[in-house]
């Protein structure tokens, strides 16, 4: 049975393409569009949820992660 889990997408315009990061495992991959992003993240995410060992999992699942807007004066 497959357990479903809720994580974080970070899309974010890089050139002509978009780049999308899941910083609970620290997972990357990249589109030409944000949908495009998206749908490579998940499987990049579906891939190493399948082929990482247990131990591999605990270390790099981070429970609790916080996104958020600072201002920063420059």
């Amino acid at each position: 049975m497959k357990t479903t889990r809720e994580l974080t997408a970070i899309i974010e315009r890089e050139g002509n393409g978009y780049v999308s990061l899941c910083p609970e495992v620290d997972v990357a991959s990249q589109g030409d569009t944000v949908e495009e992003a998206r749908a490579n993240l998940i499987e990049a995410l579906e891939l190493f949820f399948e082929t990482a060992s247990p131990n591999e999992m605990r270390e790099r699942l981070h429970e609790e992660v916080l996104v958020t807007r600072v201002k920063v004066a420059f």
